[in-house]
């Protein structure tokens, strides 16, 4: 399982569509809106690399979507 973080900015007033959109996504697991430099942080559930790629190809094709960047998960411990 390959797990990546994708930070997305949006056109001004765009945010609440294209969280939505993101949300019906199924290998989007999280969505997150935020303020700072990107609007909203999506974090990815893929079986592989390249499924990884073909779902930020399809963030980049939401309306609304003016950036995207995209940081894979290398290691991580989760604490409770």
């Amino acid at each position: 399982m390959v797990e990546a973080f994708v930070a997305i900015t949006t056109a001004p007033g765009a945010e609440d569509k294209v969280f939505e959109e993101l949300c019906n996504m199924p290998e989007v697991k999280e969505v997150y809106m935020i303020y700072g430099p990107h609007d909203l942080i999506a974090y990815i559930e893929a079986p592989n690399t390249d499924h990884v790629r073909q779902v930020v190809l399809r963030i980049r094709q939401i309306e609304g979507v003016k950036t995207t960047t995209t940081m894979t998960v290398s290691r991580k411990k989760i604490k409770r």
